[in-house]
């Protein structure tokens, strides 16, 4: 073996609560995830004496709009033949094998629909509420690049969404796919957003009035983190090795040029948009 090689061999499955029913890692990093960027937001909101209510109300839509939009943009943006002819499957999580069906867990979650899904959410709840969507999406987008982190902590620990081979004498090896070297590109992301929760976490006070600017520097920095790393990384379907640029860097350019419209020309405008 190599000494610059690191093999991962994790059972997934923490454990399993019944003999049909697994409780995963990536299940459980999620929810410890999304905790932890509501404890961030909740200390802005204690800090800045915004009543807690408000925002256990924005969590619940939060929660929502993360789990509908990363489910049904990995079914629409990367399975789309196999989840029309499997609906079901889109909405719970099982899996028809050998003619019954079972227990799988979601099995599919893209944070590009996540994301999305997490946009609308808020701005459902900023119509409901009368609050300002970019003052709201400020505070959200500091908690998020640690939910982020934790949800590939979890892709690593299930040994999927991994990198491309190394080519190398050093890497990742994933044990229970094959015996290659690869890039650890969950790992790659995992640094990436928590490295962005510092930075926006830093500025942050520095921005107070200035409504939009962190969740637009949030969405150039973390959409243009994911569009490079995506080089590294393998297609995880194969339509993609016919693509330029793979599915997750095309997802990523839009979140990108929103992210510049928001901090060069949204701000500057606002004034004439209520609902901003």
């Amino acid at each position: 073996m190599n000494d610059n090689v690191f093999y991962w061999d994790i059972d997934p499955v923490l454990f399993w609560i019944t003999d049909t029913f697994p409780l995963k890692y990536y299940g459980l990093l999620f929810v410890t995830g999304l905790m932890l960027g509501y404890l961030i937001v909740r200390s802005i909101y204690k800090k800045e004496h915004i009543p807690i209510e408000d925002l256990d109300s924005l969590l619940s839509y939060i929660i929502l709009g993360t789990v509908i939009g990363a489910r049904l943009g990995h079914c629409l943006f990367y399975q789309p033949e196999y989840f029309f002819s499997h609906p079901l499957e889109i909405f719970l999580p099982i899996q028809r094998i050998e003619g019954s069906y079972q227990f799988v867990g979601y099995q599919g979650l893209a944070s590009h629909g996540g994301a999305l899904g997490v946009f609308i959410a808020i701005m459902l709840y900023c119509r409901k509420y009368k609050v300002k969507l970019l003052w709201v999406l400020d505070k959200v987008a500091l908690g998020t690049p640690v939910t982020g982190a934790f949800i590939r902590f979890g892709n690593f620990m299930n040994s999927e969404i991994y990198g491309k081979p190394t080519n190398g004498d050093w890497g990742v090896v994933f044990v229970r796919d094959d015996m290659i070297p690869r890039h650890p590109t969950q790992l790659y992301e995992a640094i990436a957003y928590l490295l962005i929760f510092g930075i926006l976490f830093y500025l942050y006070p520095k921005m107070k009035g200035k409504n939009g600017q962190i969740f637009g520097l949030f969405l150039v920095l973390l959409f243009l983190s994911r569009f490079f790393i995506e080089f590294f990384k393998e297609n995880q379907v194969a339509f993609e090795s016919e693509m330029t640029l793979n599915m997750g860097q095309w997802l990523s350019i839009p979140f990108i040029v929103v992210g510049f419209f928001i901090i060069f020309f949204l701000n500057k405008r606002k004034a004439n948009l209520q609902m901003f």
